[in-house]
């Protein structure tokens, strides 16, 4: 167990670093004006930044969130209470018992600290405000447990199916197993374990993602023999069976619990930044398009009245990754020269070739541009030919500037979270280093990482 336990504080130090590089960056851009100097700004990404910091205190808090999920009258509170050992949640046989989140703290074990999170039935009435309360409370959840009580429905398959959207890991609890006969509860545990993963290609459920449990069972009635001869009967209700599903979670949490942590508090941290990006783009849109087309005009005047080709590819290269740094000093985003050039490169090769053959027919254009240039002396006619291959040239420049400048935006935008530390970066990094036999290794899978 020390390799997973060394392997967790890694993923957790790495986790908590991401987020402080962020947060520096963003104080820093506070301390320098960026972003006082833009008080609509300010504002919009106030709730994101403020998110970015209640991660970082859950990081250090080491409390593992577990929420639990589920059609109504499936049993969800009643497992709580099987877990916790006491009935703290309110059950009973009315639907929609349980109206908001509850959150509970439970320490099994004596050592991980965890809060479980009980919610409504995803069926219930009101959908698109429990919509919204089931999105947030998957958002904070580092684990989910999602509760049937028999074969999927295809409501809960389509609940489940966006769950696993969520990217946190989930254990599928097949509750009310009293009320089968062993066989169909075998029958109805292989269905489980192929509809429980999300799609027919997936892999099926390992033993830690699939659990059965009789979380409240029903009452029995029992034939009472008395010392006297007399036979009475009596309700006896049996004791919950959740040893599995404790055991289950407590494997989990001890193997991995502080992977998990890190890794929702990533997810949490990338999509923060994420948003920060997006609200800074579209807030700075105009001035972004100008800027474009500023550098578009200054690349495709310079290399129009450029007579050396060679000048020509190198010029509009520098040009090209000045525009990147100038849009990137408009979005407050962190960019060094090299990190610009990086960027380029991406730009260049993912082009699908427009980029370089706008190098190619620059070079092309510039050897007959300078050629007509040289020999212009010799033969006006050749001024007329300059004249054609300098228009031609800029105007191949002006696109390629152009194509840059948005290519750029979009790059600023979805890649804010990549590089070293970034959140993105991380994520993939804790990812890839998973055993495969983690509840973790699924959630891999599904993102279609490959090592």
């Amino acid at each position: 167990m020390s390799v997973y336990r060394n392997l967790q504080e890694t993923h957790l130090n790495r986790a908590r670093a991401s987020l402080r590089q962020a947060l520096s960056w963003y104080g820093y851009l506070r301390k320098s004006g960026q972003l006082s100097s833009n008080p609509e700004l300010v504002g919009l990404v106030k709730p994101e930044l403020e998110a970015l910091n209640a991660t970082l205190n859950k990081l250090d808090s080491n409390v593992i969130r577990i929420a639990v999920f589920g059609l109504v009258s499936r049993g969800k509170s009643a497992v709580l209470n099987a877990l916790l050992g006491d009935k703290i949640l309110q059950t009973g046989p009315l639907n929609g018992v349980t109206q908001w989140p509850r959150s509970v703290r439970w320490q099994p074990g004596g050592k991980v600290l965890v809060e479980l999170i009980d919610t409504p039935g995803l069926d219930e009435i009101e959908g698109e405000s429990r919509a919204d309360m089931a999105r947030e409370v998957v958002h904070q959840a580092d684990l989910i447990l999602f509760v049937v009580s028999g074969d999927i429905t295809r409501t809960e398959y389509q609940a489940l199916l966006e769950l696993r959207r969520s990217q946190k890991p989930l254990i599928l609890v097949f509750n009310k197993i009293d009320l089968y006969p062993d066989t169909d509860q075998g029958a109805i545990y292989q269905n489980l374990q192929q509809l429980g993963a999300g799609h027919h290609e997936a892999k099926p459920l390992l033993p830690d993602e699939i659990v059965m449990v009789a979380a409240e069972p029903a009452a029995m009635e029992v034939r009472v023999e008395w010392p006297d001869g007399r036979v009475s009967y009596e309700w006896e209700t049996p004791p919950p069976q959740v040893d599995e599903l404790k055991e289950t979670i407590l494997n989990i949490l001890n193997r991995e619990g502080r992977s998990l942590l890190a890794l929702n508090a990533l997810i949490q941290a990338r999509d923060a930044e994420a948003a920060i990006a997006q609200k800074t783009i579209d807030l700075r849109e105009k001035e972004a398009e100008e800027i474009i087309w500023q550098f578009t005009k200054y690349k495709a005047l310079a290399v129009m009245l450029n007579p050396i080709a060679f000048l020509d590819i190198l010029g509009g290269t520098v040009a090209d990754l000045a525009l990147i740094r100038a849009l990137a000093r408009l979005y407050g985003l962190p960019m060094t020269s090299y990190e610009a050039g990086k960027i380029f490169k991406t730009i260049l090769f993912s082009s699908g070739g427009l980029l370089l053959g706008e190098l190619g027919s620059s070079f092309l254009l510039g050897l007959g541009k300078s050629t007509a240039a040289i020999t212009s002396g010799d033969n006006p006619s050749n001024i007329t030919a300059f004249a054609g291959s300098a228009i031609a040239q800029a105007g191949i420049a002006g696109y390629g500037a152009y194509s840059v400048g948005k290519a750029a935006q979009v790059y600023l935008e979805k890649g804010c979270t990549w590089g070293q530390l970034g959140a993105s970066s991380v994520i993939q990094e804790i990812l890839s280093q998973v055993d495969q036999n983690t509840i973790l290794y699924r959630l891999r899978q599904e993102l279609g990482i490959k090592y």
